[in-house]
């Protein structure tokens, strides 16, 4: 069974081997061993810290097999984006350019370096190991995330926002980049990726333009994927829009990738979950209902899984309150027993998904 919880320093090969696999490159999983160890230590230390209120806290999952304890994707929330420095996006305005004499009232689409997103929560680090095929583990891995936020509500910002990677083509060119970044920064797409530590970087606000960029004026190839995610990014995509994410607001400063935001309390892993009490089953496949995200937090360890559950419309109450059956490896890799409190979210999918997209956040 596939579970999700925290990353411990005894991960760190794997998880190391996960950051060299990873392409392009994910910023909270640096290739250097030891910021990779660093990473991992300040998650640890975030997670057992008594928290009031949202700050420099990094918060590292894995997602491992219980099977076989082969760890096989990561995710990661960032507590405050741009603690240190501020989090940069273009932001999506329409600016009017109206003349009464010509009778002329135009809208055009521009987009403004912004920092408006810098001390929100972000989800970040989202990989899956390609061997991985269907979307169930995707999920998991993904809305974890958001179980954890639903269970620490004051870890975290009332409003949350994840970057996805933007289109490029099969050399990691990106055609925005193209137009838009080389311009000013002269250099590669992938160079200044990487020294951007996540887009808050003070280079950042130094070289890109200050006044708005008119999209007309862009050459088509960079029109055509302004807010589109990346084939890779679109089952992450559709995850987040699933849990209640809205796109449109802010893209990406250097690939035009979409750029997320939603209200925590509006998404389905907040407003859809409800507390439900485990109850022991011998064998969980002789069950009946709709498949549901599960996670604990004993003794502060947070865990979470997928599993079968009757819905709550159907009866699920009892005498008792609401129960979830769960067998012995649910159990086991939630780390509960019978009797104790689980939380729960339906895992809603309206769409059908694409089997072999497996990045998903950018950073």
């Amino acid at each position: 069974m596939l579970f999700v919880r925290p990353a411990r320093l005894s991960d760190l090969d794997a998880i190391a081997q996960m950051a060299r696999t990873a392409q392009p490159v994910l910023h909270s999983l640096p290739h250097d061993r030891a910021a990779l160890e660093a990473r991992i230590a300040l998650s640890e230390d975030s997670f057992r810290a008594d928290v009031d209120f949202p700050g420099e806290e990094f918060y590292l999952f894995v997602l491992e097999d219980s099977a076989t304890g082969r760890l096989v994707g990561t995710s990661s929330i960032v507590a405050a984006a741009g603690y240190a420095e501020p989090f940069y996006a273009f932001r999506n305005d329409a600016l009017i350019h109206a003349s009464r004499e010509l009778h002329v009232n135009r809208k055009i689409h521009a987009l403004t370096m912004s920092h408006e997103l810098t001390g929100k929560s972000r989800l970040a680090g989202f990989y899956i190991e390609p061997s991985l095929r269907g979307d169930a583990a995707a999920h998991l891995m993904s809305r974890a995330r958001m179980m954890y936020v639903a269970m620490n509500r004051r870890r975290f910002t009332p409003e949350v926002f994840t970057l996805l990677l933007g289109v490029t083509d099969d050399k990691g060119a990106s055609p925005f980049w193209e137009a838009v970044g080389r311009k000013f920064f002269g250099r590669d797409f992938k160079d200044i990726e990487l020294a951007s530590g996540g887009r808050s970087r003070t280079f950042i606000a130094e070289v890109m333009p200050a006044y708005p960029i008119y999209v007309p004026l862009l050459p088509e190839p960079a029109q055509r994927v302004l807010g589109e995610p990346d084939p890779s990014a679109l089952l992450a995509y559709e995850i987040h829009l699933e849990e209640g994410f809205e796109p449109d607001g802010y893209v990406d400063i250097f690939d035009a990738g979409p750029v997320l935001t939603a209200q925590v309390d509006r998404t389905s892993s907040v407003a859809g979950s409800e507390a439900r009490t485990v109850r022991e089953v011998a064998l969980a496949t002789n069950l009946e209902g709709a498949a549901y995200l599960v996670a604990s937090q004993r003794a502060g360890e947070f865990r979470c899984v997928l599993a079968t559950l009757p819905e709550s419309e159907k009866g699920a109450r009892t005498a008792g309150g609401h129960f979830a059956p769960l067998d012995a490896a649910a159990r086991a890799a939630l780390g509960v027993q019978d009797g104790e409190p689980v939380r729960c979210a339906p895992l809603y999918r309206a769409t059908p998904q694409t089997e072999d997209a497996y990045m998903g956040d950018a950073q």
